[in-house]
């Protein structure tokens, strides 16, 4: 194991400080759907499991919860609410906000809520289900949401910085040209981006050096790719799992498995990410830390094993140098 292991991270300009590690709180939402019945969660969980695993990764030094209100239909944020309960003043609280969704039917519209009033509410439910007074981090949820509507919603963000219901703020997309329109605002920390060892966000990553904003990274571990528990032959875990039936925008599997391509370039460079004595999601973590000093992965967790071995990558540190030039070549980027 290296003894050049690593723990914490600043929260772009903000002040904020975080494990290097997060916990990405989407599967803990449960089960919820779209209009026609497809599901957007992760399938069924246990609360009370889901609760354990935050207090573990707690023990074990990751400060950073990542969850949006649209998660479960709410109920992400309220088991986390729960959990962090008595313990708030040692962590750092993110959510996010947009998309439009009914908590009694567990369904998602489909449509984002655009307006500063809306905003406003969102948060207000969100500080209820978390049952906290103010947010260390807020994030507007929508990839491709319009500019113009945007810079307001900055703007509206700002305001919520003035009234101390959070701290700072930031936009989940993969667009740099969105990620620098609200970084002119002045307390914007973060852009969360999808990035991992498979797919990576170079733009992004050096917007975020330009305008010094941390990089958020949604999906560290491919939906699950980089794990290695899937392959093409077997189901993901069928009902209620969003891989099961993914939309347009999850191509890493298909019919409920792996889709090949994907699986033939985690076959690629396994060897490397599990140098050391890592797992390979330990190894896919170490690939994010080398890659930038400003990557704050938050890989789904929601059992005390995932716990426990997502946090381990932390004494291993980053990948080295070679290492990182070697997946390159195996990858022909």
């Amino acid at each position: 194991m290296s003894t050049t292991g690593i723990s914490r991270r600043a929260l772009g300009r903000s002040g904020i400080e975080v494990s290097a590690l997060g916990f990405g709180c989407w599967a803990i939402g449960g089960e919820w759907h779209d209009t026609e019945g497809n599901p957007l969660g992760w399938g069924p969980v246990d609360d009370a499991e889901s609760v354990r695993a935050i207090h573990r990764a707690i023990d074990l030094g990751v400060t950073f919860f990542d969850t949006a209100d649209t998660y479960g239909a709410g109920h992400s944020e309220r088991v986390l609410g729960k959990a962090v309960a008595g313990r708030r003043d040692g962590v750092v609280l993110a959510s996010k906000w947009s998309s439009v969704f009914d908590e009694e039917t567990k369904t998602a519209f489909g449509e984002p809520g655009l307006t500063p009033e809306y905003a406003r509410s969102a948060l207000t439910a969100t500080l209820r289900r978390l049952g906290t007074d103010h947010l260390d981090l807020y994030q507007f949820h929508s990839n491709a949401g319009p500019l113009e509507e945007a810079a307001v919603l900055r703007e509206t963000c700002e305001e919520f910085v003035r009234e101390g219901l959070i701290r700072a703020y930031g936009w989940s997309t993969d667009d740099p040209e969105r990620a620098r329109l609200f970084a002119e605002g002045e307390h914007c920390a973060a852009v969360q981006v999808n990035l991992n060892v498979l797919q990576d966000a170079p733009e992004m990553l050096a917007l975020c050096d330009e305008v010094d904003i941390a990089a958020v990274n949604r999906g560290p571990l491919a939906m699950g790719v980089l794990t290695g528990k899937y392959g093409t032959g077997g189901d993901v875990t069928g009902k209620g799992d969003i891989r099961s039936v993914p939309p347009g925008w999850l191509s890493f599997f298909s019919d409920g498995r792996v889709a090949p391509e994907w699986q033939a370039r985690f076959d690629a460079v396994r060897d490397i990410l599990t140098s050391g004595g890592r797992t390979p999601a330990q190894g896919a973590l170490a690939w994010l830390w080398a890659r930038s000093p400003r990557t704050v992965p938050i890989p789904g967790i929601r059992t005390v094993a995932q716990a426990e071995e997502n946090a381990g990558a932390l004494a291993f540190g980053p990948l080295t140098a070679a290492q990182m030039a070697e997946i390159e070549t195996l990858l022909k980027r």
